[in-house]
C-alpha cells in the first residue's frame, strides 16, 4: 500500500512572503516572513544600534523612524535578492491592528519599502477599486 502524502506537505504556499509590522510608542520593526517555514528572512528595527542613532525618536518613534525602516528593509531585501519578489502586505489589516493613531507610521513604512524598488502588493480586504495603490498627499 503506497503512502499518500498529506495536503500541506509539498503544496505551494499563495503570499508566501509577507510583511509583518510591530509598532509601540518607542520601537518600529518590520519584519518578512517566508510562510513556507514560518521564518523571519529579512528584519529591520528602530532598536538596531546603526538605526537608532541616526533616529530622533526622544521618548516616541515618528513616521520619519517609521520611513528609515522601510527603507533599511528594502535595501536588505535587495541585498538578499528578494527585492523582484512579491512581498505581500494588507494595509488596512496593519492600521486596523495597530490602531488608527499609527496610521501615518504603517504608511511611511510601506511607501519606503515600495519607493526603494521593493515589489511590494497590497493586498486590502475591500474591493474599493484603490487596491494596489498609495493613498494620495
Amino acid at each position: 500500500m503506497s503512502r499518500i502524502a498529506p495536503p500541506w506537505s509539498h503544496a505551494p504556499v499563495a503570499k508566501r512572503f509577507v510583511l509583518r509590522l510591530f509598532i509601540s510608542l518607542k520601537y518600529v520593526t518590520a519584519n518578512v516572513v517566508d510562510r513556507r517555514n514560518g521564518r523571519v528572512i529579512v528584519t529591520a528595527s528602530s532598536v538596531e544600534k546603526a538605526l537608532k542613532e541616526g533616529l530622533d525618536c526622544g521618548r516616541t518613534c515618528n513616521s520619519k523612524a517609521a520611513a528609515a525602516v522601510g527603507e533599511v528593509l528594502a535595501m536588505r531585501l535587495k541585498v538578499d535578492g528578494l527585492a523582484s519578489e512579491p512581498i505581500h502586505a494588507n494595509a488596512t489589516k496593519e492600521v486596523e491592528k495597530k490602531g488608527f493613531k499609527n496610521r501615518a507610521k504603517v504608511w511611511a513604512i510601506l511607501n519606503a519599502i515600495r519607493s526603494h524598488g521593493v515589489n511590494l502588493v497590497l493586498d486590502d480586504d475591500h474591493d474599493s477599486g484603490n487596491d494596489h495603490h498609495f493613498p494620495c498627499r
